[in-house]
This record gives C-alpha cells, sequence and structure tokens, in this order.
C-alpha cells in the first residue's frame, strides 16, 4: 500500500512539471506577434 501512495504522488508530479513546461512555452507564443496574426486569421 506504501508503494502505491509513493507512485501516485510521483505520476502528480510529473503531471505538475507537464503543465508547467507547457504553460511557459504557451506563454512564449502569446507574447510574438506572430502567433497572435496567426490566431486571427484562423477565427476569421
Amino acid at each position: 500500500m506504501d508503494y502505491t501512495v509513493y507512485i501516485i504522488l510521483g505520476v502528480l508530479a510529473l503531471v505538475y512539471f507537464v503543465v508547467l513546461f507547457s504553460n511557459r512555452k504557451s506563454q512564449r507564443k502569446r507574447k510574438s506577434r506572430r502567433f497572435m496574426e496567426g490566431k486571427q486569421k484562423h477565427e476569421e
């Protein structure tokens, strides 16, 4: 039972770091003007 708790915590930690890295990448894209222009074209 103890091992399952550590495995769950490890998986949650991995997911948390993946979300952090993906958020950092998305923030960089949002700051770039080319990405915003591309979004506006898609919306139209």
